[in-house]
């Protein structure tokens, strides 16, 4: 029987970029014309977004930021590295990468073999860090190695279609060539202090975006940019808690140790209309993380589409599948887990490990 470690961490960019960076989002925001003058008033913000934006735009905040960030990729990689997975699944968004005008599956098993990546040449457009320096000092010429495992992922999707999820699956990138930054981000960020990540890595992409994964090209739009037409959505939040409830069984029947990793951020300053796109709607992230230290797994189940996109927490799909995968093992809430509230770095981002 198939033993299962699941993860939940943050891919969020500006973490590869210097402090000075890292809300480059929210000074964006503020100089859109259509923000109201109210709303970009300092004065007018919640005491805790005025705090953490202080008298250099972010700046020094950013280094705490920072520091609570790594703590957390930290504990999850020890937990990681605890555990010794076989293969490590990571659950990402795709936007704009590899899903776009030819193909927008909901969902898809990347079946790709050893990869030699060199992230800051193919990373610095979808992660937004074209033109900037990241923390590491690393130049276009620095590459690293993904292993990968490519017949257990034939394996898993012919187990979910056999369970009737219907995923498409690749052997090789359409468009984005190496890794999206979702994923590439993540086994970044998992390896902050650059020991190596020695596990084999099979990328699972969700269509998160949905209305907006080609109208927006997969990122921020000013609110004077024209409409366009909306794409069609993604799938409804309790769909993706379906497609990791299988993957969950796919693996305990099998004779694996598998780490299951949701990776993004919580709601995005940048798709929340309610906010002038200026904050997160932090308030529907407590709710949400409450309900997850609680496992009270229907309170995720019943967030719909509309609420999810209202609130720009578009990316916690990715969350809602490992939730899924963790309700059908029956995991009560994680074993540990903590909420890293931010106001102007764009989101709030959490961590959590549930042990087998």
């Amino acid at each position: 029987m198939g033993e299962v470690l699941g993860l939940g961490v943050t891919h969020y960019p500006p973490l590869s970029g210097p402090d000075d960076d890292m809300a480059w989002v929210l000074r964006k925001g503020l100089q859109d014309p259509l923000v109201p003058e109210h709303a970009k008033d300092v004065a007018s913000w919640p005491a805790r977004m005025r705090e953490e934006w202080g008298d250099d735009e972010g700046r020094s905040a950013a280094r705490e930021h920072r520091a609570r960030l790594v703590a957390g990729l930290e504990r999850c990689r020890a937990e990681l590295d605890a555990f010794a997975p076989d293969v490590v699944v990571i659950w990402g968004d795709d936007q704009y990468e590899n899903f776009r005008e030819d193909v927008i599956p909901p969902y898809a098993i990347l079946a790709y073999p050893d990869m030699t990546l060199k992230p800051w040449a193919q990373l610095a457009h979808s992660s937004g860090m074209k033109g900037r320096s990241n923390h590491w000092g690393e130049d276009a010429d620095t590459a690293i190695k993904v292993k990968g495992q490519p017949d257990i992922a034939r394996w898993l999707a012919s187990r979910l279609l056999d369970q009737g999820i219907d995923v498409a699956y690749a052997y090789k990138p359409l468009h984005h060539d190496g890794m999206a930054h979702a994923f590439l981000n993540t086994l970044l960020y998992l390896d902050y202090e650059r020991r190596g990540f020695p596990y084999p890595v099979i990328q699972f992409p969700l269509n998160c975006y949905g209305s907006k994964v080609i109208s927006n090209k997969g990122f921020m739009t000013a609110l004077g940019d024209a409409a366009p037409i909306a794409d069609p959505p993604s799938p409804p939040p309790w769909r993706f808690m379906e497609v990791g409830a299988a993957v969950a069984k796919a693996f305990t029947e099998s004779d694996l140790r598998v780490a299951l990793v949701a990776s993004s951020s919580w709601s995005h300053a940048f798709t929340c209309d309610k906010t002038w796109r200026l904050r997160p709607d932090i308030e529907a992230d407590r709710e949400l993380y409450a309900a997850l230290v609680d496992g009270d797994y229907d309170r995720w189940r019943k967030r719909t589409l509309s609420e999810t996109e209202e609130s720009g927490q578009q990316e916690l799909l990715n969350w809602h599948t490992l939730l899924g995968a963790m309700e059908a093992l029956n995991r009560r809430g994680p074993d540990w887990s903590t909420f890293e509230e931010s106001y102007v770095f764009n989101s709030s981002k959490a961590f959590a490990v549930y042990r087998p």
